[in-house]
């Protein structure tokens, strides 16, 4: 009888083994599985810096194209002045 107390022990660690051993696999396959998560966020990310410097510059582009545009009419508005200016001359 004593050898049937120790096969259900050995069965019992068997199975305690086999399930650490699922355990120990799972645990490594979430660990490359956050490595590679990790990876793709640090990729994100400095495709968002990218993007932001992007922004940036687009920003700045678009105010002075603004300026440009006010200062084009300021001087069409000057030359329009003077235009009338000289036909009024009569010359």
């Amino acid at each position: 009888m004593a050898r049937t107390g120790q096969a259900v022990e050995f069965e019992a660690f068997d199975r305690l083994e086999d399930k650490v051993q699922l355990l120990v696999a799972l645990v490594g396959r979430l660990r490359a599985e956050q490595a590679r998560v990790a990876e793709e966020n640090a990729r994100i990310n400095r495709d968002l810096e990218t993007a932001r410097a992007r922004l940036q510059e687009a920003d700045a582009s678009s105010a002075q194209v603004a300026g440009l545009k006010e200062e084009r009419e300021v001087i069409r508005t000057r030359v329009s002045s003077l235009l009338e200016q000289l036909e009024s001359l009569n010359i």
